[in-house]
Protein backbone atom coordinates (compact mmCIF):
# COMPACT_ATOMS: atom_id res chain seq x y z
CA UNK A 1 0.00 0.00 0.00
CA UNK A 2 1.29 3.66 -0.77
CA UNK A 3 -0.35 7.17 -1.16
CA UNK A 4 0.13 9.38 -3.70
CA UNK A 5 2.77 11.08 -1.98
CA UNK A 6 5.00 8.26 -1.41
CA UNK A 7 4.65 7.01 -5.33
CA UNK A 8 6.11 10.28 -6.26
CA UNK A 9 9.03 9.35 -4.44
CA UNK A 10 8.96 5.53 -5.76
CA UNK A 11 8.84 6.68 -9.64
CA UNK A 12 12.47 8.11 -9.11
CA UNK A 13 13.60 4.86 -8.74
CA UNK A 14 13.73 2.43 -11.67
CA UNK A 15 13.94 -0.84 -9.57
CA UNK A 16 10.27 -1.68 -8.90
CA UNK A 17 6.82 -2.44 -10.68
CA UNK A 18 3.52 -0.93 -9.44
CA UNK A 19 0.42 -2.95 -9.61
CA UNK A 20 -2.77 -1.49 -7.83
CA UNK A 21 -4.93 -4.60 -6.75
CA UNK A 22 -6.96 -6.27 -3.27
CA UNK A 23 -4.81 -8.97 -1.84
CA UNK A 24 -8.01 -10.65 -1.85
CA UNK A 25 -7.60 -10.84 -5.70
CA UNK A 26 -6.08 -14.15 -5.39
CA UNK A 27 -5.57 -15.66 -9.37
CA UNK A 28 -3.88 -11.72 -9.99
CA UNK A 29 -1.41 -12.41 -7.03
CA UNK A 30 -0.38 -15.53 -8.35
CA UNK A 31 -0.47 -14.45 -12.00
CA UNK A 32 2.20 -11.77 -11.26
CA UNK A 33 4.27 -13.52 -8.46
CA UNK A 34 4.50 -16.52 -11.46
CA UNK A 35 5.18 -13.71 -13.91
CA UNK A 36 7.88 -12.27 -11.95
CA UNK A 37 9.53 -14.82 -10.04
CA UNK A 38 9.20 -13.35 -6.70
CA UNK A 39 10.61 -15.23 -4.09
CA UNK A 40 10.85 -12.38 -1.27
CA UNK A 41 7.90 -10.90 0.20
CA UNK A 42 7.11 -8.57 2.72
CA UNK A 43 3.81 -7.56 3.84
CA UNK A 44 2.76 -4.28 4.87
CA UNK A 45 -0.73 -4.21 3.88
CA UNK A 46 -3.32 -3.39 6.65
CA UNK A 47 -5.73 -0.68 7.67
CA UNK A 48 -3.66 0.66 10.96
CA UNK A 49 -5.21 3.46 12.32
CA UNK A 50 -6.56 2.31 16.13
CA UNK A 51 -9.82 4.82 16.04
CA UNK A 52 -10.56 4.43 12.73
CA UNK A 53 -10.70 0.16 13.94
CA UNK A 54 -12.89 1.53 16.75
CA UNK A 55 -15.58 3.36 14.69
CA UNK A 56 -15.76 0.70 11.88
CA UNK A 57 -14.34 -2.82 13.52
CA UNK A 58 -15.64 -4.78 10.48
CA UNK A 59 -13.83 -3.42 8.18
CA UNK A 60 -10.95 -3.60 10.02
CA UNK A 61 -11.35 -7.67 10.35
CA UNK A 62 -12.43 -7.27 6.66
CA UNK A 63 -9.24 -6.00 5.43
CA UNK A 64 -6.90 -7.20 7.73
CA UNK A 65 -8.03 -10.61 8.23
CA UNK A 66 -10.83 -11.84 5.68
CA UNK A 67 -8.69 -10.57 2.53
CA UNK A 68 -4.98 -11.55 4.25
CA UNK A 69 -6.50 -14.87 4.22
CA UNK A 70 -7.32 -14.51 0.93
CA UNK A 71 -3.59 -13.13 0.13
CA UNK A 72 -2.31 -16.06 1.77
CA UNK A 73 -4.21 -18.93 -0.10
CA UNK A 74 -2.81 -17.09 -3.15
CA UNK A 75 0.73 -17.64 -1.71
CA UNK A 76 0.12 -21.31 -0.20
CA UNK A 77 -1.07 -22.28 -4.18
CA UNK A 78 2.33 -20.60 -5.36
CA UNK A 79 4.54 -22.34 -2.79
CA UNK A 80 3.04 -25.59 -3.39
CA UNK A 81 4.12 -24.88 -7.11
CA UNK A 82 7.29 -23.74 -6.77
CA UNK A 83 10.42 -26.29 -7.19
CA UNK A 84 12.51 -27.48 -4.53
CA UNK A 85 15.43 -25.35 -4.88
CA UNK A 86 13.20 -22.20 -5.04
CA UNK A 87 11.34 -23.29 -1.94
CA UNK A 88 14.68 -22.86 -0.03
CA UNK A 89 14.97 -19.34 -1.06
CA UNK A 90 10.99 -18.63 -0.91
CA UNK A 91 10.65 -16.13 2.11
CA UNK A 92 7.25 -14.35 3.50
CA UNK A 93 7.16 -11.49 5.69
CA UNK A 94 4.33 -10.36 7.51
CA UNK A 95 4.47 -6.73 9.57
CA UNK A 96 2.75 -7.05 12.44
CA UNK A 97 2.15 -4.55 15.51
CA UNK A 98 3.46 -4.63 19.17
CA UNK A 99 -0.26 -3.69 19.80
CA UNK A 100 -0.91 -7.78 19.63
CA UNK A 101 0.47 -8.05 22.93
CA UNK A 102 -1.52 -5.85 24.97
CA UNK A 103 -1.14 -2.84 27.78
CA UNK A 104 1.82 -2.83 30.24
CA UNK A 105 2.19 -1.40 33.11
CA UNK A 106 4.71 1.46 34.24
CA UNK A 107 7.00 -0.99 35.97
CA UNK A 108 5.69 -4.58 33.32
CA UNK A 109 8.95 -5.98 31.88
CA UNK A 110 9.25 -5.20 27.69
CA UNK A 111 7.41 -7.75 25.28
CA UNK A 112 9.08 -10.03 23.94
CA UNK A 113 8.40 -12.87 21.43
CA UNK A 114 6.93 -15.33 23.68
CA UNK A 115 5.04 -12.63 25.09
CA UNK A 116 1.08 -13.51 25.45
CA UNK A 117 -0.93 -12.11 22.54
CA UNK A 118 -3.71 -9.56 24.52
CA UNK A 119 -5.08 -7.25 22.45
CA UNK A 120 -7.55 -4.78 23.15
CA UNK A 121 -8.95 -2.61 20.32
CA UNK A 122 -10.15 -4.33 17.20
CA UNK A 123 -6.68 -3.00 15.19
CA UNK A 124 -4.70 -4.65 17.15
CA UNK A 125 -7.18 -7.98 17.56
CA UNK A 126 -7.30 -7.99 13.94
CA UNK A 127 -3.33 -8.13 13.15
CA UNK A 128 -3.05 -10.88 16.22
CA UNK A 129 -5.97 -12.99 14.37
CA UNK A 130 -3.78 -13.01 11.05
CA UNK A 131 -0.30 -14.11 13.12
CA UNK A 132 -2.50 -16.99 14.69
CA UNK A 133 -3.90 -17.53 11.10
CA UNK A 134 -0.58 -17.91 9.58
CA UNK A 135 0.78 -20.07 12.47
CA UNK A 136 -2.01 -22.67 11.23
CA UNK A 137 -1.12 -22.14 7.64
CA UNK A 138 2.82 -23.28 8.82
CA UNK A 139 1.84 -25.95 10.55
CA UNK A 140 -1.07 -27.80 8.45
CA UNK A 141 0.47 -26.76 4.58
CA UNK A 142 3.93 -25.70 5.58
CA UNK A 143 3.55 -22.30 4.34
CA UNK A 144 7.02 -20.47 5.94
CA UNK A 145 6.37 -17.24 7.10
CA UNK A 146 8.11 -14.92 9.63
CA UNK A 147 6.42 -12.42 11.72
CA UNK A 148 7.83 -8.99 12.79
CA UNK A 149 6.35 -7.11 15.71
CA UNK A 150 7.28 -3.22 15.95
CA UNK A 151 6.73 -0.41 17.97
CA UNK A 152 5.39 3.18 16.85
CA UNK A 153 6.98 4.02 13.45
CA UNK A 154 7.58 7.62 12.14
CA UNK A 155 9.29 9.42 9.31
CA UNK A 156 8.13 11.11 5.99
CA UNK A 157 5.27 10.34 4.21
CA UNK A 158 3.11 9.38 6.89
CA UNK A 159 -0.07 9.03 7.14
CA UNK A 160 -1.76 12.54 8.49
CA UNK A 161 -3.94 10.58 10.81
CA UNK A 162 -1.14 9.43 13.02
CA UNK A 163 -0.45 11.03 15.95
CA UNK A 164 3.10 12.70 15.11
CA UNK A 165 2.05 14.21 11.88
CA UNK A 166 -0.95 15.63 13.66
CA UNK A 167 1.30 17.12 16.05
CA UNK A 168 3.06 19.09 13.48
CA UNK A 169 0.66 19.96 11.46
CA UNK A 170 -2.01 21.14 13.75
CA UNK A 171 0.72 23.52 15.34
CA UNK A 172 2.25 24.64 12.13
CA UNK A 173 -1.39 25.39 11.11
CA UNK A 174 -2.05 27.34 14.70
CA UNK A 175 -4.65 24.62 15.71
CA UNK A 176 -5.44 22.99 18.81
CA UNK A 177 -2.91 19.63 18.93
CA UNK A 178 -5.39 17.33 20.27
CA UNK A 179 -3.82 14.84 23.20
CA UNK A 180 -6.48 11.85 24.78
CA UNK A 181 -6.87 11.82 28.19
CA UNK A 182 -3.50 13.23 30.42
CA UNK A 183 -0.85 12.81 28.16
CA UNK A 184 0.59 9.76 30.64
CA UNK A 185 0.38 7.37 27.88
CA UNK A 186 3.67 5.80 27.25
CA UNK A 187 4.55 4.59 23.36
CA UNK A 188 8.12 3.43 21.90
CA UNK A 189 8.93 4.78 18.92
CA UNK A 190 11.30 3.69 15.91
CA UNK A 191 12.46 5.59 13.24
CA UNK A 192 11.29 4.45 9.53
CA UNK A 193 14.82 3.84 8.41
CA UNK A 194 16.17 1.84 11.20
CA UNK A 195 12.55 -0.29 10.46
CA UNK A 196 13.53 -0.91 7.37
CA UNK A 197 16.93 -2.00 7.59
CA UNK A 198 15.25 -4.51 10.37
CA UNK A 199 13.09 -6.07 8.03
CA UNK A 200 16.12 -6.74 4.89
CA UNK A 201 17.98 -8.18 7.64
CA UNK A 202 15.42 -10.40 8.81
CA UNK A 203 15.15 -10.99 5.23
CA UNK A 204 18.44 -12.52 5.18
CA UNK A 205 18.81 -13.72 7.97
CA UNK A 206 15.81 -14.64 10.07
CA UNK A 207 14.60 -18.21 10.21
CA UNK A 208 11.24 -19.19 9.59
CA UNK A 209 8.62 -20.18 11.46
CA UNK A 210 10.04 -17.16 14.30
CA UNK A 211 9.04 -13.82 15.31
CA UNK A 212 11.30 -10.81 15.60
CA UNK A 213 10.15 -8.03 17.93
CA UNK A 214 11.74 -4.68 16.50
CA UNK A 215 12.07 -1.43 18.57
CA UNK A 216 14.47 1.32 19.56
CA UNK A 217 14.43 2.08 23.17
CA UNK A 218 12.72 5.02 22.76
CA UNK A 219 9.94 5.08 25.40
CA UNK A 220 8.13 8.36 26.05
CA UNK A 221 4.98 10.21 27.29
CA UNK A 222 2.47 10.78 24.44
CA UNK A 223 2.52 14.27 26.22
CA UNK A 224 6.53 15.45 25.92
CA UNK A 225 6.30 13.73 22.18
CA UNK A 226 4.30 16.70 21.96
CA UNK A 227 6.55 19.35 23.84
CA UNK A 228 9.87 18.01 22.14
CA UNK A 229 7.92 18.83 18.48
CA UNK A 230 6.81 22.23 19.94
CA UNK A 231 10.29 22.83 20.98
CA UNK A 232 11.75 22.02 17.66
CA UNK A 233 9.04 24.10 15.84
CA UNK A 234 9.97 26.94 18.30
CA UNK A 235 13.28 26.91 17.30
CA UNK A 236 12.67 26.81 13.40
CA UNK A 237 9.37 28.25 12.80
CA UNK A 238 9.22 30.56 16.03
CA UNK A 239 5.78 32.73 16.53
CA UNK A 240 4.99 35.11 19.28
CA UNK A 241 3.15 32.42 21.71
CA UNK A 242 5.18 29.21 22.27
CA UNK A 243 3.59 26.01 20.41
CA UNK A 244 3.24 23.95 23.60
CA UNK A 245 0.35 26.65 24.25
CA UNK A 246 -1.67 24.85 21.59
CA UNK A 247 -1.66 21.47 23.95
CA UNK A 248 -5.28 20.48 24.22
CA UNK A 249 -6.46 17.18 26.44
CA UNK A 250 -9.32 15.76 24.77
CA UNK A 251 -11.76 12.66 26.18
CA UNK A 252 -9.86 9.53 26.20
CA UNK A 253 -10.60 6.65 23.37
CA UNK A 254 -12.22 3.80 24.31
CA UNK A 255 -9.75 1.29 25.28
CA UNK A 256 -6.48 3.59 25.20
CA UNK A 257 -3.49 0.46 26.24
CA UNK A 258 -1.53 2.41 28.76
CA UNK A 259 2.39 1.37 27.49
CA UNK A 260 3.95 -0.69 25.20
CA UNK A 261 7.67 -1.51 25.27
CA UNK A 262 9.48 -3.91 22.89
CA UNK A 263 12.42 -6.30 24.03
CA UNK A 264 14.92 -6.47 20.91
CA UNK A 265 17.09 -8.82 21.84
CA UNK A 266 15.89 -11.74 19.56
CA UNK A 267 17.12 -9.11 16.17
CA UNK A 268 20.16 -7.76 17.53
CA UNK A 269 21.75 -11.42 17.54
CA UNK A 270 21.33 -10.72 13.88
CA UNK A 271 23.65 -7.87 13.76
CA UNK A 272 20.83 -5.65 13.73
CA UNK A 273 21.05 -2.05 16.09
CA UNK A 274 18.75 1.10 15.95
CA UNK A 275 20.59 3.98 14.65
CA UNK A 276 18.47 6.90 15.22
CA UNK A 277 17.39 8.18 18.47
CA UNK A 278 13.89 10.34 18.73
CA UNK A 279 15.82 13.93 19.26
CA UNK A 280 17.93 13.09 15.98
CA UNK A 281 14.75 11.72 14.22
CA UNK A 282 12.23 14.10 15.15
CA UNK A 283 14.65 16.59 13.68
CA UNK A 284 15.44 14.78 10.66
CA UNK A 285 12.01 15.21 9.32
CA UNK A 286 10.87 18.52 10.67
CA UNK A 287 11.89 20.64 7.54
CA UNK A 288 9.62 17.88 6.04
CA UNK A 289 6.54 18.76 7.82
CA UNK A 290 6.88 22.53 8.10
CA UNK A 291 7.58 22.17 4.27
CA UNK A 292 3.94 19.88 4.05
CA UNK A 293 2.06 21.82 6.13
CA UNK A 294 2.85 25.59 5.89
Amino acid sequence: AANKEQLKYFKKEKNYLFYKLNIKNKNQIIKILKKNKIYRIVNFAAESHVDNSINQPKYFYENNLMCFIDFIEALKVYYRDLNKIKKKIFRFIHISTDEVYGSLEMNGKPFRENSLLKPNNPYSSSKAACELVLRSFFNTYKLPYIVTNCSNNYGKFQNDEKLIPTIFRNAIKNKDIPIYGKGKNIRDWIFVDDHCEAILKILKSGANGQKYNIGSSNEILNLDLAYKICKILDNKIPKKKKYKNLIKFVKDRPGHDFRYAINSTKIKKLKWRPKVNLDEGLNRIADYYIERYK
